[in-house]
Order: structure tokens, then C-alpha cells, then sequence
């Protein structure tokens, strides 16, 4: 079995592979102050409520975007996992040609959706990432990754506008309600739901228009699914993109 771990700015998600099929998939509060031995006891108990055993994985495959959290999890799995573990990185084969500034900086998030949207949705392919910043990525039709744009996530945006303000509340996005908000919280709502929305079709229409009109969107990341039913153009939803992309690179590497 392998065990894929997407390690982000706000969740760490694991994913359990057997063969190409994925058992199970949960989310960890990404919290630096945590130690190997914490880590490791939820994992460990992650995998029990899933009927799982840890001695059953033979690799583990981490993407990465906190660096400091990194060697944590590192330790975290050879004390529960014992078993090999590849980061994603400089080093390891992914089969993706990085056609930016400097390759090696794109973050493993990126790397492993990009890999992870090739495979499963053609070449040419815009990946949409809505998770603590939202990114943007543009695949050509050869298959390389052009480039791509980050913007503030819809956590980062209301954490902002909330802290900046002194009469707007801190608020989750729930449900979208009307467009036009008759009270502080549906106006925040309406403003992030709505207008995170229209930004994506907008920079889709831009995106295709370098990459190609028909060329398809798939978005994952934990606030997808707020978003995307209200955007005008037609995006596939795949959750578990980077997980996969995890699983592809480990193939990868074995």
C-alpha cells in the first residue's frame, strides 16, 4: 500500500492507496508547533477508524509547501510507517517538463496537480488549486507547464477583510445567498462567493485564450466546492488531485 500526504499552509490530507485505488482520504490541522510523536499518534489513529494497519504500506509519497514541517512528517512516518519516502522535489522523477523562470522552485502542490491533470484530463489542461491561496496553472498542449498565477484564498481574503474592518465579522462562507447582500455577513458571502466565481471565469477566458478555447478546467482544494457550482464555465471537480498526483509520481520513482 502507499500513503500519500499533501502537506499545505492550512490541512495536511492523506491519502491510502492500494494498488490505483484510494481507500481512504483524511485531513490534520497543519500546525508547526506539533512534533513527529503528535503527528504520528493521528495517523496512527486516522488509520485504525479505517480499518487500516500502518505495517501493510511499503512507500510514502509527500508534497510539501510548508519547509519547516516537512522533516516532521518525515520522522512522523518512519516511526509509524517504517517504510521508504519520497518528497516530492528537485531529484525526483515526475515526468513533467517545467517550462518557467527556475523549475525548481514550483511548489509540490503544483507539480503533483499538474502531473496528476495530464494523466487524467489531456494535455492542453488549466488546474484550478482553491485551497489557502488560490493558484492557477496553465498546461500546453505538449504538455508542459507554462506558468501560472496565485492569488489570495477565500480563508486568507475574510481573515483579511475581517481583521481591517471594524464593523465586518469573521465568518465561514456556508451557503451562498443572494448576490446582492441585505446584511454584513450575506454582502461578505455574495463578495467571496460570487466574486471569487467571476475572477476564475475571467481568467479562464484569459488562460484559453493563450491555451485554446476548448481547452478543459478541473479544480480541486477544500473550498472547490463553494465555488465552483457558481461559476458560469463548465469545471470539472477532482478532490483528490494532488493525492493522485502524489500516487503517479511515486509509480514514478519505485
Amino acid at each position: 500500500m502507499i500513503m500519500a500526504i499533501d502537506i499545505g499552509n492550512t490541512n495536511i490530507v492523506l491519502g491510502a492507496y492500494e494498488g490505483e485505488k484510494l481507500l481512504m482520504s483524511a485531513r490534520l490541522a497543519t500546525d508547526p508547533a506539533r512534533t513527529e510523536h503528535q503527528y504520528a499518534v493521528e495517523m496512527d489513529a486516522i488509520l485504525r477508524m479505517n480499518g487500516l494497519s500502518a505495517e501493510h504500506f511499503t512507500v510514502a509519497a509527500i508534497s510539501c509547501v510548508v519547509p519547516p514541517l516537512l522533516s516532521v512528517i518525515r520522522k512522523a512516518v518512519a516511526m509509524l510507517l517504517h517504510c521508504r519516502v519520497i518528497a516530492v522535489g528537485p531529484g525526483v522523477k515526475t515526468g513533467l517538463n517545467i517550462r518557467i523562470d527556475n523549475p525548481s522552485i514550483l511548489g509540490s502542490d503544483l507539480v503533483c496537480g499538474a502531473v496528476a491533470a495530464i494523466r487524467k484530463y489531456g494535455a492542453p489542461t488549466i488546474v484550478i488549486d482553491l485551497g489557502t491561496a488560490t493558484k492557477i496553472s496553465a498546461i500546453d498542449k505538449n504538455g508542459s507547464f507554462i506558468g501560472c498565477s496565485i492569488m489570495p484564498g477565500i480563508g486568507v481574503s475574510l481573515n483579511a477583510l475581517s481583521s481591517h474592518t471594524a464593523q465586518l465579522p469573521f465568518i465561514d462562507i456556508a451557503q451562498a445567498g443572494n448576490v446582492i447582500g441585505t446584511n454584513s455577513v450575506d454582502s461578505m458571502r455574495s463578495g467571496i462567493i460570487y466574486g471569487t466565481a467571476a475572477m476564475l471565469d475571467g481568467m479562464i477566458e484569459r488562460y484559453r485564450g493563450v491555451l485554446g478555447q476548448d481547452t478543459p478546467v478541473v479544480a480541486t482544494g477544500g473550498f472547490a466546492e463553494h465555488i465552483i457550482p457558481h461559476c458560469k464555465d463548465r469545471i470539472l471537480s477532482d478532490p483528490h488531485l494532488i493525492l493522485d498526483g502524489l500516487l503517479m509520481i511515486c509509480h514514478k520513482n519505485s
